[in-house]
């Protein structure tokens, strides 16, 4: 993680905050029953690519770069999240 990331804490970073401490909340002392990283990541993956997608008109390699990751690994995880 960057130094900026963590200095300037974006919208995105207090809403997933926000989501996760009320999730504890929700929990009220109770042990969770999944992976919360994966909870949070399963979450965020899916809308993350498809707005990317979106906005690189389709383009998957534009989208790819953008997102910093692999042309094939984008196009697992859009088999894996069934986005078209």
């Amino acid at each position: 993680m960057s130094d900026e990331c963590v200095i300037n804490e974006n919208d995105i970073a207090r809403y997933i905050r926000k989501a996760i401490n009320d999730y504890f909340k929700d929990l009220a002392g109770e042990e969770p029953s999944v992976s919360i990283y994966d909870m949070v990541i399963c979450c965020v993956e899916k809308p993350l690519i498809e707005t990317v997608l979106f906005h690189a008109g389709g383009n998957q390699t534009r989208t790819a770069e953008l997102l910093g990751i692999n042309r094939n690994t984008l196009r697992k995880k859009m088999q894996d999240h069934r986005i078209k």
